[in-house]
């Protein structure tokens, strides 16, 4: 893949992330504070389950920004694929970096597999969010779950899918999920 074709991020594609979330263990570890209504999903461990739990958040985010791009952020942990090897990294979060990428959903959807990624992450990118900020999903780097901040009718979709294993959860509220550790 060529990097060259591609708009490679930097910190002020995140700062808004990174000057309004808390260190806690609420949703606004992940996601900052500013959305309407948050969830969590939870990602399956099968690959087959992975590809399936994808494709449905996938599809209710696309429904949300239909013609938007995207920015995808993929989280170098020494096992997963940051697609663009070279590409300079963004520090976000614990000072984690990322490369992020100006694309879309058939990206999110195609640039990486399961095998490609973390075992507790899957094939879709660790972080992304559309260039108006309507909504962000973030999987930090050791959560085997997706934190979804963004308008009520995308929250409602996710938690209406039978394909994503997803609660709602409130600003203020743990967001790890039932029989999960909070490592």
């Amino acid at each position: 893949m060529d990097q060259a074709n591609w708009q490679i991020g930097d910190s002020k594609t995140v700062a808004w992330i990174a000057t309004s979330r808390r260190n806690d263990r609420t949703i606004a570890t992940a996601i900052p504070p500013i959305y309407d209504a948050y969830a969590t999903v939870v990602t399956p461990e099968s690959d087959a389950d992975k590809q399936v739990s994808d494709e449905a958040l996938l599809d209710s985010l696309r429904a949300c920004t239909p013609r938007l791009a995207w920015w995808l952020g993929y989280l170098e942990t020494g096992v997963a694929d940051v697609i663009f090897p070279s590409a300079p990294r963004t520090q976000l979060y614990w000072g984690w970096p990322y490369v992020l990428v100006k694309a879309g959903p058939d990206q999110a959807r195609s640039w990486r597999t399961n095998a490609d990624a973390t075992p507790w992450h899957s094939a879709i990118p660790e972080l992304i969010f559309p260039l108006d900020r309507s909504w962000l999903v973030s999987a930090l780097w050791d959560d085997d779950w997706k934190c979804v901040g963004g308008p009520a009718s995308l929250i409602e979709t996710i938690l209406g899918d039978d394909r994503l294993d997803a609660r709602a959860v409130a600003p203020g509220q743990d967001v790890t999920p039932p029989g999960f550790e909070n490592r």
